[in-house]
């Protein structure tokens, strides 16, 4: 039922016709925590690759690529501990915030080897039932303490977006407004941005994806901001920063 609406215009330089991108200015959840039943109306939704879509609507699969789940640790040290990242005293990179070691795309050999990982994981949201992909924390080059660059995230990118085509499915940009218009010629086909209204970033990424950009805003202030900016256009929702379900004293979802 989406294909149609949302066929992909190769003169705006996507990477492929066949695959269906979110509706424009749907009303959106971003449910990568604990998956809920979506609020009335909503008919997009983000949730983490390991849940099941939402029946009936367009769904987004949330794919940490570029990082490791904790609950993920020792899957990788046992198996692949050669391609999580280390510095110059052989401890792992981690980002803090999260608690989440950095994957080392430093090389061609490491990237196609990660590829090989996250690319069955695509085609599992494929074969779930998904119909795009998110692969969330591009910018891990940013706290990776100078070991890797913007060209290795975009390189690797390359790697992901053509196989997630050819799984039928949609890839978007999350965050990393450093690309410019390098994730769309990479093949990326859509904005998942946070926080852009906090950070005055919607435009840039408007200015690649037009209004093919889903927003998510943390706090009331920017929510409001980046409704008046942008939400005439584009998804914009109102989510609380651990992205919690009903139930949750913590819970919190508006659209504009």
């Amino acid at each position: 039922m989406f294909v149609a609406a949302a066929a992909v215009a190769t003169a705006a330089g996507a990477a492929s016709s066949d695959v269906a991108l979110p509706p424009v200015d749907a009303r959106f959840d971003y449910q990568i925590g604990e998956p809920y039943a979506p609020p009335d109306g909503v008919t997009v939704v983000s949730r983490d690759r390991e849940a099941t879509p939402a029946a009936g609507l367009y769904n987004i699969c949330y794919v940490n690529a570029f990082q490791v789940q904790p609950h993920e640790v020792t899957w990788w040290q046992r198996n692949h501990d050669d391609l999580l990242l280390r510095d110059a005293d052989g401890e792992y990179v981690v980002d803090g915030d999260w608690n989440e070691i950095l994957l080392d795309i430093s090389t061609a050999a490491k990237r196609t080897a990660i590829a090989d990982i996250v690319n069955d994981w695509i085609d599992g949201c494929a074969a779930d039932g998904f119909q795009a992909v998110e692969p969330d924390n591009i910018d891990s080059y940013d706290r990776s303490d100078d070991l890797l660059t913007l060209d290795d995230a975009v390189e690797y990118l390359k790697l992901l977006a053509p196989h997630a085509h050819a799984a039928g499915l949609a890839i978007g940009q999350k965050n990393t407004t450093e690309l410019g218009t390098r994730g769309r010629a990479a093949g990326l086909d859509f904005a998942i941005a946070e926080e852009c209204g906090r950070y005055d970033e919607c435009g840039d990424y408007t200015r690649v994806y037009g209004d093919h950009v889903i927003d998510i805003e943390y706090t009331d202030n920017a929510y409001t901001k980046a409704c008046a900016a942008v939400g005439a256009d584009v998804s914009v929702v109102r989510r609380d920063v651990d992205v919690t379900a009903p139930g949750s004293r913590t819970y919190v979802y508006r659209a504009c």
